[in-house]
């Protein structure tokens, strides 16, 4: 496991000799994985962009046990309070929720159905709906998702899209983001903004909003997509707006690490890149399952609302 800038560096070296690499960055960006593909062990497995439908062969058990809402609502009034009086603009709030299924975490990585997948040895796995960045041809592009919603609910698409502190919250995401690969790049434009995506869960639908936004790099970024991640990362979806001070907030209401959740991983394939969000996230903690899970909190948030939202993303893309 390498540590802060080493990870960046490995990144920029191997980068610059055009080596393909599997990488894994947590998420305060203290430590990570960075490791030639060649050399990759076979207790890192990793599906990246996969487009891949699994249906599992067998009935299994899956039961989530949250926190009670009073404690959810204690961190959230930290957040919410600081929104408030200005020290942020969104903040995203998370927790981790025990689960108890019969599944394995080879059973998760194997059947889940989603775009990324990684399973880490026995310490967690991940199956997130949500890429990272893209670099293809020299142009880099991110996708984050923010707004999600059943979408058994009557008039479904509807309500998400018409949603004014939803609206919001993704205004305020695509233009952290925008901001951010303004870091990195030239020419940054959201190119698509708000489009639906249905995501299958194990016991309903659900229907999640993204934007993309793309921009042009040098031709010769590959030797130094370690300084872009170091430059881009925490990954804004996932911590608010501004950053620094919203990862403050972040650390005061939870309470807890949260480690590789909401990190992000990925592969450089010698040309191109592909990574993704480590969110929807199940941890093996001394024999314990934790899924962690969370949303952006605004001005206009509900405390009822967002603790729902985070109950609602527990689930197994598996069915």
């Amino acid at each position: 496991m390498l540590t802060a800038h080493s990870i960046f560096n490995e990144m920029n070296e191997l980068g610059a000799k055009k080596v393909p690499f599997f990488f894994m960055i947590d998420f305060l960006k203290e430590n990570g994985e960075v490791i030639p593909l060649s050399e990759l062990p076979e207790d890192i497995k990793f599906e990246i962009n996969s487009e891949q439908k699994h249906t599992i062969p067998f009935s299994f058990d899956f039961n989530k046990f949250p926190i009670p809402f009073e404690e959810y609502e204690s961190k959230y009034s930290i957040v919410h309070k600081n929104i408030l009086v200005g020290n942020s603009y969104l903040t995203n709030l998370t927790y981790p929720t025990k689960i108890e299924t019969s599944l394995s975490l080879d059973d998760i990585y194997t059947y889940s159905s989603a775009k990324y997948k990684l399973k880490y040895k026995d310490d967690f796995v991940c199956f997130s709906p949500e890429r990272f960045v893209k670099i293809e041809n020299s142009q880099i592009f991110s996708n984050p998702m923010k707004g999600t919603i059943d979408a058994s609910i009557d008039n479904a698409k509807h309500l998400i899209l018409n949603d004014e502190k939803e609206a919001e919250e993704h205004a305020t995401i695509v233009d952290l983001i925008r901001n951010d690969l303004s870091l990195v790049a030239e020419n940054v434009v959201v190119n698509k903004y708000r489009y639906v995506d249905e995501v299958q869960t194990n016991d309903k639908k659900l229907l999640q909003i993204s934007s993309e936004i793309k921009g042009d790099l040098a031709s010769n970024f590959h030797e130094k997509i370690g300084t872009i991640f170091d430059d881009l990362l925490p990954a804004g979806s996932i911590c608010g707006a501004p950053k620094c001070k919203t990862i403050e907030i972040i650390k005061e209401a939870e309470q807890y690490a949260r480690n590789f959740y909401t990190g992000i991983f990925g592969v450089f394939d010698g040309e191109n890149l592909d990574s993704a969000v480590m969110i929807r996230f199940i941890e093996q903690d001394n024999h314990q399952l934790l899924f962690k899970s969370g949303g952006g909190i605004t001005a206009k948030s509900n405390a009822e609302a967002e603790y729902n939202e985070l109950i609602q993303k527990v689930y197994v893309p598996i069915y």
